[in-house]
């Protein structure tokens, strides 16, 4: 068995995977046909649309897609089918979804906006639906649009309070780190933890180190979107394996958002090496042309890793979840027997 053979049919978690971002070549073309403009609706023209410049260019994209996303109507579809292909094509048993309702509820806009207790119910039919049909447990994280500043972090605040459902786990902070400082959202992380939601912002993915220092001393974090620049700082590093705090490590979407030049030169080595908790994600899988499973390959690549290491990679993904207990045993024990049976 190669190791793509074994990555394929590993059970596993996934931490770092946006909801909008996640959607397919398939998906997307359904929603274009339902809302024409200004994304392409065939599958050979949406694969040049995603060729990205930049991560300036990739947000512009990613929102693109996100104004397809209009009714209620559409969040089921879009997450059924996200699930679908999660649970059939990339053997999850487990999703954290990061979601942005601000872009989709949008309370400035009558055309584009939805109530919010229309998008919570959306979600929420297609979560218990998803998991019904496909066995995948799937978790929400709300996430701020950080170029869209505090008054988007006020809404996503108040849908995260007082729109809350039990699979709504975590808080985030997204979209672009340049021009965007990580103390104004401080506030708004207090408030969220002291509510009982897990802190798990972006930070050094296309800044420095000290996006990531600002992200743990001022929101909390309790893991860490990308962190990638964070191998440029060995306190920095020294402090994460200290401290466990789990870095959500993307590959390819560094690339292709040229957060990082090459895969060779990829810091996931450095993070090893210095002891640092990690987990592999894909983030926003068809805009990058990759999948979770392919993520796995990449990693099992770059650190020289056999079957035993790739398991140990899926267990830390569940270990850094924040799963039930007993669904974390579940999809441990399913990882061990896999891997035996494997052997």
């Amino acid at each position: 068995m190669t190791i793509a053979d074994f990555i394929q049919h590993l059970p596993k978690a996934e931490l770092h995977v946006h909801h909008v971002g996640s959607a397919s070549p398939r998906i997307v073309s359904e929603l274009a046909e339902r809302h024409p403009g200004s994304v392409p609706s065939d599958p050979d023209e949406l694969r040049r649309f995603f060729e990205f410049r930049d991560f300036g260019h990739f947000i512009e994209v990613y929102l693109a897609v996100v104004g397809l996303i209009r009714t209620p109507e559409d969040i089921r579809y879009l997450t059924h089918e996200i699930g679908r292909e999660m649970a059939t094509e990339q053997g999850l048993r487990y999703a954290e979804l990061t979601c942005t309702p601000y872009t989709s509820v949008r309370p400035d806009s009558t055309e584009l906006g939805m109530p919010i207790e229309a998008y919570t119910e959306a979600l929420e039919d297609a979560r218990v639906a998803v998991e019904r049909d496909f066995g995948l447990v799937l978790r929400w994280i709300y996430d701020i649009p950080g170029e869209s500043g505090v008054p988007s972090a006020d809404a996503t605040l108040d849908y995260a309070l007082h729109h809350r459902t039990d699979a709504l786990v975590g808080f985030g902070l997204g979209g672009p780190e340049i021009g965007v400082p990580r103390p104004q959202f401080q506030p708004h992380f207090d408030a969220a933890r002291a509510a009982g939601l897990h802190s798990v912002p972006h930070a050094g993915e296309t800044t420095g180190p000290e996006t990531v220092w600002h992200a743990l001393r001022l929101l909390g974090a309790e893991r860490i979107g990308h962190g990638t620049w964070s191998a440029q700082d060995p306190e920095l590093l020294a402090h994460l394996a200290e401290t466990g705090i789990p870095l959500e490590v993307c590959p390819s979407s560094n690339i292709a958002t040229r957060a990082v030049a090459s895969l060779d030169e990829h810091p996931i080595r450095a993070f090893r090496d210095a002891g640092v908790t990690f987990t592999v994600n894909s983030d926003d899988p068809p805009m990058f042309g990759t999948t979770l499973n392919r993520e796995y390959e990449i990693a099992a690549d770059l650190l020289d890793l056999d079957e035993t290491g790739v398991a140990d990679l899926a267990r830390s993904a569940v270990r850094a979840s924040f799963a039930e207990d007993a669904v974390k045993e579940r999809i441990l024990t399913e990882i061990d027997e896999y891997a035996a049976g494997a052997s």
